[in-house]
């Protein structure tokens, strides 16, 4: 793949934590009780400067902190580890998505004068007032308003991704509005590929629970063609091309995403992986055995999360492991069976990309 002085973007997940509960996030059970295999890790300041050396910084093109389970807004460090990248390298491009939903207006605007115009905040947010908590749960719209309208009005760059579901479909246009009025400097309207199973079995819709275990909001898919995910609409062809998601998996070719921005993912335990979809393997909530997922054996092979920790090693000695040519060297193996990580034929492979079609 790559080497150690080849890194141009770090991908930093700095914490478990987050204070909303997404009915589609793996960090909760479909927005009820937490994923039972995390921990809450979280990294501190101290853990990103023996991490990432002034050195490292200054070879960087982007730090963005977005990850799998957490939001960088519920860390305690957040503003001083982008302060800390900042001071080291004065170009670089730093962003982070986040629900908005926390911290004062204080942080936000000291974190706009940290971006400066080198930098922007990708705002999740899905909805309006009304309809915004449906899928966020547990955020507060008068939150996102205030924060929002803080980061922008102190000079940060603001991006809005909104993703369209059946509940919001209808107020797209007013939100898009709204964020022009608020100084929003790009307005993606996003079309979930959340909806896709590897199972072949065509998903409409998703049901939310709270904390109790309780059904709250039916999560459903958009019902107007121009608001659907293009690559889902592929997914028939597809099945018929290769007789079923699994075969074309197993014979796909891959190109790799992040090794093209030359990315490195580092979890919020300090473990480095190429990519948050392959971190994304390691804790599923709903395997009793977390382990029997596939990423384990490329895992094992470098020596445990001990191997893959750039709090225990050194990020360069971790590089040099022998896990990242490991996980390429799968990619021209026969089948998933025999060793070919399947979670890169599904994020990576040429032909299905619903990653990339929700941009679309």
């Amino acid at each position: 793949m790559y080497k150690y002085h080849d890194i141009k973007t770090v991908h930093l997940e700095i914490t478990q934590k987050c204070q909303a509960a997404c009915p589609m996030c793996d960090r909760n059970e479909n927005g009820g009780k937490d994923n039972k295999h995390i921990t809450n890790a979280e990294l501190s300041l101290a853990d990103c400067q023996s991490i990432f050396t002034p050195a490292f910084i200054q070879q960087l093109k982007t730090m963005y902190m977005c990850g799998n389970l957490g939001d960088p807004i519920v860390a305690k460090d957040t503003l001083e580890v982008f302060d800390y990248f900042r001071q080291h390298n004065p170009n670089m491009w730093l962003s982070m998505n986040t629900n908005a939903g926390a911290k004062s207006t204080d942080w936000w605007r000291e974190l706009a004068g940290v971006f400066g115009r080198m930098g922007a905040v990708i705002f999740s947010v899905d909805g309006l007032r009304d309809t915004n908590h449906l899928y966020r749960q547990n955020v507060n719209w008068d939150n996102v308003e205030r924060n929002m309208r803080a980061f922008i009005d102190a000079g940060g760059r603001a991006r809005w991704d909104y993703i369209i579901f059946g509940h919001n479909e209808h107020q797209v246009e007013e939100a898009e509005q709204l964020a022009e009025a608020w100084g929003v400097e790009r307005f993606q309207k996003k079309k979930s590929g959340r909806f896709f199973s590897a199972k072949s079995i065509h998903k409409e819709k998703h049901q939310a629970k709270n904390r109790k275990g309780v059904d709250t909001q039916l999560i459903e898919k958009p019902k107007q063609n121009e608001h659907q995910n293009l690559a889902l609409q592929k997914q028939k062809e597809i099945e018929k091309t290769y007789g079923g998601m699994q075969n074309y998996y197993n014979s796909c070719s891959i190109k790799c995403k992040v090794a093209e921005e030359k990315n490195i993912f580092i979890t919020a335990e300090g473990l480095l992986l190429p990519c948050c979809w392959t971190a994304g393997r390691m804790y599923k909530w709903w395997q009793s055995d977390y382990r029997v997922e596939q990423i384990w054996d490329y895992i094992d092979r470098a020596g445990g999360k001990q191997g893959i920790s750039v709090i225990e090693n050194s990020l360069e000695k971790v590089m040099s492991g022998g896990l990242l040519k490991d996980i390429e060297d799968s990619w021209t193996l026969p089948s998933l069976k025999e060793g070919k990580l399947g979670v890169c034929s599904m994020k990576c492979g040429t032909e299905f990309d619903p990653f990339g079609a929700q941009f679309q």
